[in-house]
């Protein structure tokens, strides 16, 4: 097979042109065979097989350096770079990233995880080759769903002043995100099925001129009017780019010409090129075509049957939220959902089907969502913005500025809180609590299992100040929420079990999450007290005063950041009342925490139960009646 002589692109290169369609087909089977054993990102890759082949047979990698915005279609090029033989430890522990990772190959010219970076990033490395006086190009690879981010927009706006940058922008066009892609300039680009209208008004316009000559100005005036309606170069044109396209994206003899010719103009100092490609998500796999949503980010799965959906007596935190979004919207009118691009991902489905007038999915553009809530609420609605605590790290100043600081009735419903396992560092939600907890008139909640999800939805939902909700991807221990929509004291938490022991040995474990359960396991073992504080912010100030008045060892316990988390907040109580007491923060540790199963992840961190037993024994040694069985000895 030819795929398996091909190490990296300089062996790529050695192959004819005619070889190259046989190589697309291996790629894709491959990529095939490789995600359904492992589970990952599949219809996005089966899309890029002939552009990441086209790209590495062109360019000279890695001193031309390709920049993936988002990263999830980067499979074929971490194929093509050397790491064939280790897909097979795709997004699992200790093994190869689903993104690109600059630690992982010198092929992965950047990291990347969250959309719309990739331009800015490879404009700045194309400065640093003028600055450095080095001729290599720039390759920016964006799908045009990220194309609605405002920062894609902003450097592409930087870019054109430089009329000799040697960057390349490739806009990989497949109609799609995660969900379908939506707004003005997906719509645009939508109605190109093939540049023939603009040809025929060239045509038009070349006789024009070949029949009255003084009629020249006029008639390139019209030119450009014509071409602006009937193709999306104008926009990219006004931005100081040369724009190439729209071509098919899986026709290698087109491709590769092409991307010969822009970076040869890129070279030369011609300026910023910019290359239309249209694609398929899930190309060559008739199930991923006809479903490129549910094949987006498949677990393992048989190729031949395709993906079965598994049925589970839990329900996830996210169908929680799903039908209590329903549930709230059917009593109150002024209730609107807002989603950036993630309608599937954040439990949004059944809630556009019933209330599509007040559904609104902006496209990937978090600072826009956010502020477009604010804006919502500054007008008597009340929106709740479902969102993933990792990308609400992209609105920090929306948030503070747009809504904390008016004190705007604004949910957010944060989901995959905590850490997500494959997807690793560049989407743990684990800093959610210690920067939304330090913001004025915020409320943070952080419910233990799913019935309290419920129960703080409609809580939050109720408060007439910003507030949020962080839960965890996946299922909790199962218990099922009322369907009723009842509210929690806001600001309370509760006592879950009692120490019986002596005085001079008791500790309390102050959860907050999901991590409850296993402190109250924990707690069994060494007679501990347990609190489930359900708030973070306002945290019961009494609650966290009491258990130090009559607990000789305090424990805090959550699923975020120590550093700036829940733990400090508690901290702060004892600081400002004047107590002292042995407090010991358990939490994620100052470190970017990688990819791997959830499970390994947690027990790595010291937040299974076998490690929080550890960790409070050793730091506590005179903790009477601590079994080993806990301890795992």
């Amino acid at each position: 097979m030819t795929l398996d002589s091909i190490n990296t692109p300089a062996e790529l290169k050695k192959l004819t042109r005619e070889e190259l369609p046989a190589l697309a087909e291996e790629l894709r089977q491959f990529i095939l065979d490789s995600v359904s054993k492992t589970g990952g990102h599949l219809s996005s890759n089966l899309g890029t097989v002939e552009l990441s082949i086209a790209l590495h047979y062109v360019f000279d990698t890695p001193d031309d350096r390709i920049v993936w915005d988002v990263g999830h279609q980067s499979y074929p090029h971490k194929i093509l770079t050397g790491r064939r033989e280790k897909m097979a430890s795709l997004r699992q522990f200790n093994g190869l990233s689903g993104f690109p990772r600059r630690s992982e190959s010198e092929y992965d010219a950047f990291g990347t995880g969250h959309s719309s970076t990739s331009i800015s990033a490879a404009m700045g490395m194309a400065r640093a080759f003028q600055t450095k006086g080095e001729k290599h190009v720039a390759v920016a690879v964006i799908g045009d769903s990220a194309m609605t981010g405002g920062m894609a927009f902003e450097a592409m706006n930087n870019a054109g002043v430089y009329d000799d940058l040697p960057l390349v922008v490739i806009l990989n066009d497949n109609d799609m995100s995660i969900s379908p892609a939506v707004g003005a300039l997906n719509r645009h680009l939508a109605r190109l099925l093939s540049g023939n209208i603009y040809s025929a008004t060239k045509k038009g316009i070349d006789s024009v001129l070949s029949i009255a000559p003084p009629l020249r100005e006029f008639a390139k005036r019209l030119e450009d009017h014509a071409k602006g309606m009937v193709s999306p170069s104008t926009i990219f044109q006004e931005f100081g780019f040369n724009y190439f396209g729209p071509i098919d994206g899986h026709d290698l003899d087109a491709l590769i010409p092409m991307l010969q010719n822009v970076r040869r103009l890129a070279i030369e100092g011609r300026g910023p090129q910019f290359l239309h490609v249209v694609t398929r998500k899930g190309q060559g796999y008739e199930l991923a075509e006809a479903d490129p949503v549910l094949y987006h980010g498949p677990s393992k799965f048989d190729p031949e049957e395709g993906v079965k959906s598994k049925p589970s007596s839990k329900k996830t935190f996210t169908q929680v939220f799903g039908e209590w979004l329903c549930d709230m919207a059917q009593v109150d009118p002024i209730l609107v959902g807002i989603t950036p691009a993630m309608r599937e991902g954040s439990g949004l489905v059944e809630f556009e089907k019933r209330f599509p007038k007040r559904y609104y999915d902006v496209g990937i553009a978090e600072q826009h969502a956010v502020t477009f809530a604010a804006g919502m609420a500054c007008e008597g609605m009340k929106p709740v913005v479902a969102i993933y605590s990792t990308f609400l790290q992209r609105a920090y100043d929306q948030l503070i500025h747009d809504v904390a600081i008016q004190d705007l009735p604004v949910l957010f419903a944060l989901d995959r809180a905590g850490l997500v396992g494959a997807d690793g560092a560049t989407h743990a939600g684990v800093y959610d609590i210690a920067f939304l907890r330090c913001i004025p008139n915020m409320l943070v909640m952080t419910p233990a299992d799913e019935a309290e999800c419920r129960d703080l939805l409609t809580t939050a939902f109720h408060q007439p100040h910003p507030s949020a909700v962080r839960y965890p991807r996946g299922s909790g221990v199962g218990t099922m929420p009322s369907t009723e929509l009842r509210t929690i004291p806001l600001g309370k938490g509760e006592i879950r079990r009692k120490s019986n022991a002596p005085l001079g040995k008791r500790v309390a474990i102050i959860a907050f999450g999901t991590l409850l359960y296993p402190a109250l396991e924990v707690a069994e073992q060494i007679d501990a007290t347990v609190a489930n504080m359900r708030f973070v912010k306002p945290l019961d100030v009494d609650l966290v005063k009491s258990l130090a008045n009559d607990h000789d060892y305090l424990v805090t316990l959550e699923d975020g950041a120590i550093e700036g988390g829940a733990g400090s907040a508690c901290l702060e109580v004892l600081a400002k009342a004047g107590m002292t007491k042995p407090l010991l923060q358990l939490g994620i540790p100052d470190e970017f925490v990688e990819h791997g199963d959830y499970s390994i992840l947690m027990a790595q961190c010291g937040l299974d139960a076998i490690g929080i037993a550890k960790s409070i024994t050793e730091r506590f040694p005179d903790l009477l009646n601590v079994k080993t069985a806990v301890l795992g000895k």
